[in-house]
């Protein structure tokens, strides 16, 4: 029987060998960050969205791209979380369907040339995958963070990282590893607004 002690080490070397393995998908993490700036610099909007931990993964990006992301002399990111307007989220699940949760809402902002982001840890979440096909027909460019089997979303996006890993906090967090990696990207090709030490 594993004692709790072996366990929480078990749990953070999965953690270790994840963001080691990362490093084999850089040319995949800067191509993101040249999409996102272009995107910065074009006016464009970017659009997050996920389910659960994901969603909160969705909402926290945006806050890093509108505040921590910002540098000196450089335009402001546009960036919209959809899973943040609660109100919005009931009503269309409550009379249409909880599938349409966010390709409604894209409905109404999205335009060519936008950038959608979603995160998800199956890779097949209905609500995430209608939102990205309406996104992809539409124009926008579409970016995906999955879990090891990459699920239906690796077959939308135009660039899709996937966690090689099946558990799902393992791969909650790696996305949030990946977020914070790009934010600091983008602080890094400028001079940062703010200054964390």
């Amino acid at each position: 029987m594993t004692t709790d002690k072996n366990f929480l080490i078990d749990f953070l070397d999965a953690q270790s060998t994840c963001i080691s393995s990362l490093s084999k998908n850089v040319d995949q993490i800067s191509q993101i960050v040249k999409i996102l700036i272009s995107a910065r610099n074009s006016n464009k909007i970017i659009f997050t969205l996920g389910n659960g931990g994901s969603g909160s993964t969705a909402s926290h990006f945006v806050s890093d791209l509108l505040k921590t992301a910002l540098t000196k002399n450089q335009k402001r990111f546009k960036a919209i979380s959809l899973v943040d307007n609660i109100p919005v989220i009931l009503a269309w699940s409550n009379d249409v369907s909880y599938d349409e949760i966010f390709s409604e809402q894209l409905k109404n902002h999205l335009s060519k040339g936008d950038v959608v982001l979603a995160f998800s840890g199956s890779g097949r979440s209905k609500n995430i995958i209608k939102a990205l096909k309406f996104a992809k027909k539409n124009g926008a460019i579409c970016i995906g963070m999955t879990g090891s089997s990459g699920g239906l979303i690796n077959n939308v996006c135009d660039v899709c990282i996937k966690i090689p890993s099946s558990d799902m906090l393992t791969i909650e967090s790696q996305h949030l590893t990946l977020c914070h990696c790009i934010t600091n990207a983008i602080r890094h090709k400028g001079k940062p607004v703010f200054k964390y030490e």
